[in-house]
């Protein structure tokens, strides 16, 4: 064995990095002719920090419901439907043709911006570890894919055009002397003259080799032009993973940057389940008896998370610090008043005075409700319940203890134990949990248990248009799982004016 070793030359003056990010640099405004992109060419120009952060997790939504797309089996067409609405929302991108105007041509320049820069933020937030890069290269060519098949025709060549790739086209004498070859080995073609072929080395094809759609000759794979979508996603494919590599090599640089480390490392970890937002203006249910008396009839609607609490609560007539706040804050969540909250409590804690009660317990529901103390800007508002990122990566449960996320932080026995005696009993369901469970997909285990429950009335709303895609897509909070399924259980109601974004 050869041992080497790196030698470093003492004299060398060090260079610091710290100081470096503050030096005099050469920015170049980016150039954007086409919609799509493979991303070569990384950006230059200043964003602000809520620019950096903002296009990152609008990006990290539409990412997210991606993977969820996929891991619930949706077929191609289902996911199109699914995520159109979702990435005009966060990701939009217009196509040339919509160019009409100096107005419009800085919107598609702002929109590809976007795009552009949060793919290279990401980026940074996800080349951390292998698993992260596998599965940020997995969602990216996806998305690229989806957009790919959707663009227009003359924009989607002139793009390919711009690519200036290796490819040899076939001409038409080599095309009619391996006529009968050709057409053996390309499925869906009976006449040389209603396709053409170009020529690649075979191991840039891989999938289509696998397939058995090309045709192979001296080390060449003849490619019809109609596969060129596979050709194109396998280079974008290629070209992001040598550059996640490559930027997990340069990670160490940004290490001593307290500015961006943070937000990299929130992003990272939302990854697991998207973070939402949760906006006061959106919690109440219009017409619905949300008060201390009805808390154990709308359980029925609620998450497995806030059942067990719930069911622990009535059980023990008492709950943990953690498993109180948690549950204080859904109930708040969903409408509850600090007034009914307080009743609430007072009536399940049921073995204890009211002295006792007011002394060590009252105080924190009103802090939750931003009644007493927290700083000027939480006061009258208090804290925001918890959503499911929230709620799997801060305090886990210890003993005693009935706060966190059953998908997560209980054993699988258990787990299945505690599904049947809500009602669910079907094998096929508990082995997709199961299975969910143990690839850590949490969040996607408590969607198809949703999906099942509610399985009639999402059926419903679908044919009938009454929901669209975007309120149907992935859960991730737990306010988001009440509020969804009392107004599917209850579509024969008066419709309720109230926004499903959570």
């Amino acid at each position: 064995m050869i041992r080497t070793e790196t030698r470093f030359d003492n004299k060398r003056k060090r260079l610091d990095h710290k100081k470096l990010q503050f030096a005099t640099a050469t920015y170049k405004e980016n150039d954007y002719p086409h919609r799509l992109s493979l991303y070569d060419v990384p950006p230059t120009q200043e964003i602000t920090l809520e620019e950096f952060e903002t296009w990152a997790i609008d990006r990290l939504r539409v990412l997210a419901e991606l993977e969820s797309c996929s891991f619930r089996n949706r077929s191609p067409p289902e996911t199109a439907a699914h995520m159109q609405p979702i990435i005009k929302k966060y990701l939009q991108l217009s196509a040339n043709s919509a160019a009409a105007g100096s107005q419009i041509d800085q919107r598609l320049k702002s929109e590809r911006r976007k795009d552009h820069y949060s793919h290279y933020i990401l980026r940074l937030a996800f080349s951390g570890t292998e698993d992260l890069r596998r599965r940020f290269a997995r969602v990216e060519s996806m998305l690229f894919k989806l957009r790919l098949e959707e663009d227009d025709g003359r924009e989607k060549r002139a793009f390919i055009e711009s690519l200036n790739l290796d490819w040899d086209y076939v001409t038409p004498e080599e095309k009619k002397g391996l006529g009968e070859e050709l057409l053996g080995a390309t499925p869906g073609v009976r006449r040389l003259d209603d396709e053409n072929w170009f020529k690649v080395d075979w191991t840039r094809v891989p999938e289509l080799v696998e397939h058995r759609r090309v045709l192979i000759k001296r080390g060449k794979a003849y490619v019809p032009l109609k596969e060129q979508t596979s050709m194109i996603l396998n280079e974008f494919t290629k070209r992001l993973e040598s550059g996640l590599e490559l930027t997990a090599r340069q990670l160490p640089r940004l290490d001593e940057d307290d500015r961006l480390s943070p937000i990299l490392d929130h992003l990272s970890k939302n990854f697991t389940t998207p973070d939402a937002g949760f906006s006061d203006s959106d919690s109440a249910l219009a017409g619905a008896p949300i008060n201390a008396a009805n808390i154990d009839a709308l359980s029925q609607h609620f998450p497995l998370c806030m059942k067990n609490l719930h069911t622990t609560l009535r059980q023990n007539s008492h709950l943990k610090h953690y498993g109180r706040l948690q549950y204080s804050l859904f109930l708040k969540g969903i409408g509850l008043s600090l007034e009914d909250c307080l009743l609430f409590w007072r009536q399940a804690f049921n073995k204890i005075t009211d002295d006792t009660f007011n002394k060590e317990y009252r105080y924190n529901v009103r802090h939750v409700y931003g009644d007493v103390g927290g700083d000027s800007n939480r006061r009258g508002r208090g804290y925001s319940p918890y959503s499911c990122q929230k709620i799997l990566t801060e305090h886990p449960p210890g003993t005693g203890e009935a706060h966190g996320c059953p998908y997560r932080h209980f054993s699988v026995d258990n787990l299945t134990s505690m599904l049947q005696a809500t009602g669910v009993h079907d094998r096929d369901l508990l082995k997709g949990v199961k299975e969910d469970v143990e690839k850590k997909r949490y969040h996607i285990a408590c969607n198809r248990v949703f999906e099942w429950a509610h399985k009639g009335e999402i059926k419903k709303v679908k044919d009938e248009g009454i929901w669209g895609a975007a309120e149907l897509d992935t859960i991730v909070h737990p306010n988001t799982y009440f509020k969804r399924s009392y107004l599917l259980k209850n579509l024969g109601e008066p419709k309720q004016d109230i926004r499903m974004e959570g």
